[in-house]
């Protein structure tokens, strides 16, 4: 044997690699047809979810037809915003004995409120009457409403009566809106002339401007429109002076005026927009300035939904192909927020329960007697805070 071949044969073994090349075609075969059964059942599964999808999408047809709108980016919710809890000390009232107490109104130390089962009750002494029932029963679900009635904006008149408006039903001696002091004029408004109140939510997404703020001469018998293409007017309230009246645009997240004296009588202007949420009633405070109850916030710093959707209207319309109005509300926080706002619409403070623990859904902020009594359109009780 010569030296090279001694050398060949001391030369050490090179470390194998072991790739899916040296794998057995049993191995190979097996490991490719695994993978291929899990791709086909992901596929399958894919397409049993994707197919009725998109034939919902394609076949339904949508509740609504929404324009696009465009806000201003909400107020930062600094200073006279920066979150609180103080609605958390509010207590509880009449817990369990009436559900959605949307409005109030007082007669001396005596109130009043219009429930969601269509009752206009009396709370005093700690008991619950009813007084007025405009539609008849059942009054147990959303769909019963318009058979029901529902009692929303009410308001004392001047002499001790009480005024109220039922959103199906019409205006009864009884006035959700406010009066002038010599009881002649009431200023109320139509949210809309499509959508009934069971469907404010269609009403809110879709932004429809065929609202009204109207003015009903109680010795004429006559109605007259002073404002029209309004998107979801809801809350109003007249001034101390009486020379202007105050409207609530709620899809526009705007309070706007009109001017019912005076030199500017039968103008126009914006009496404040971009609120940090959207408004739904508006009340008289002690200071002279004015109670705002917020719907639903428009968090800044945060995500406000309705305001991502306002410009987005091909997703409202799939929304509500494929969602209730009560599943959507599940989606909406639950933060209550009430705004103070100066004879000039400036903020003055604002009040807060971000988790809505005590305060929730709240719909108007009704001050009386150094307390605010606070409504709700679906809570099953009422609030009250001492101020």
């Amino acid at each position: 044997m010569t030296e090279a071949d001694g050398l060949r044969q001391r030369r050490p073994l090179r470390p194998q690699v072991v790739t899916d090349d040296n794998r057995t075609p049993e191995a190979k075969g097996g490991s490719s047809f695994s993978g291929r059964v899990f791709r086909a059942t992901f596929l399958m599964l894919a397409a049993f979810l994707t197919i009725p999808l998109l034939g919902a999408l394609v076949l339904l047809d949508s509740p609504i037809d929404p324009e696009p709108l465009s806000f201003k980016e909400p107020p930062l919710f600094l200073g006279v915003l920066q979150p609180n809890t103080k609605l958390q000390q509010a207590e509880r009232l009449f817990e369990n004995q009436l559900v959605g107490p949307e409005s109030i109104a007082n007669i001396g130390d005596v109130m009043f409120t219009g429930t969601a089962d269509g009752r206009v009750v009396k709370l005093e002494n700690g008991e619950v009457e009813t007084i007025a029932r405009f539609g008849s029963g059942p009054c147990k679900t959303r769909d019963d409403e318009p058979a029901c009635g529902r009692p929303l904006g009410i308001r004392a008149g001047p002499n001790g009566t009480l005024f109220v408006v039922d959103a199906y039903k019409g205006l009864f001696e009884v006035n959700p809106w406010k009066l002038t002091r010599d009881g002649r004029k009431i200023y109320f408004t139509d949210s809309s002339s499509k959508w009934q109140r069971r469907d404010y939510l269609l009403l809110l997404m879709e932004g429809t401007d065929d609202g009204r703020l109207l003015e009903y001469d109680t010795q004429t018998k006559e109605v007259k429109v002073l404002l029209d293409h309004l998107r979801f007017p809801n809350g109003v309230q007249l001034s101390p002076a009486e020379d202007f009246v105050l409207v609530v645009e709620l899809a526009m997240v705007r309070i706007r005026r009109f001017y019912v004296s005076g030199l500017m009588k039968g103008g126009a202007d914006v009496f404040v927009e971009n609120l940090p949420g959207f408004p739904d009633n508006i009340r008289a405070s002690s200071s002279g300035g004015y109670w705002v109850s917020m719907a639903a916030i428009r968090a800044n710093p945060g995500f406000s939904m309705l305001d991502f959707l306002s410009e987005r209207p091909f997703l409202k319309k799939v929304i509500f192909k494929l969602f209730s109005q009560e599943t959507v509300m599940k989606f909406v926080p639950r933060y209550s927020l009430v705004l103070e706002l100066s004879d000039s619409g400036a903020f003055l403070r604002s009040l807060h329960d971000p988790e809505g623990q005590v305060v929730t859904y709240v719909s108007e902020a009704h001050e009386h007697s150094g307390h605010l009594y606070l409504g709700s359109f679906r809570a099953p009780y009422l609030c009250r805070l001492r101020l």
